[in-house]
């Protein structure tokens, strides 16, 4: 099972849902572990250093982020993009599916974009 980290503007009440739905999911929020207003990039080393695949709305400057770490050879254990446009019910199923059914060297260096 993934080990998973929601940014500071993820949405709470997907959070809860999938909490609800699977309790025993290794799931953290950013602002939990005292990086409450951290730019991208600190958020994105945290995660490495704790190998967790990060869950975010933000598309824009988190992707790139993301992205840049790759080639300067630093870990990045995964990026998750949350579409605000999706029900949260579709974002729970495929944030779900993945947690449970991915492996972390599956997500490792990887953007992806839910719905699936």
């Amino acid at each position: 099972m993934l080990r998973l980290a929601a940014d500071e503007g993820f949405n709470n009440n997907i959070l809860r849902g999938l909490l609800r739905r699977e309790p025993s999911l290794d799931l953290v929020r950013i602002q939990d572990r005292g990086l409450s207003g951290e730019p991208d990039p600190s958020v994105l080393d945290w995660a490495a250093k704790e190998r967790r695949v990060v869950l975010t709305h933000d598309a824009n400057t988190m992707t790139s982020n993301a992205y840049d770490r790759v080639p300067a050879g630093l870990e990045m254990p995964g990026l998750v993009v949350a579409s605000r446009k999706a029900t949260p019910l579709q974002l729970i199923e495929d944030i779900l599916f993945l947690a449970v059914c991915a492996e972390p060297h599956d997500l490792e260096g990887q953007v992806l974009y839910v719905p699936l």
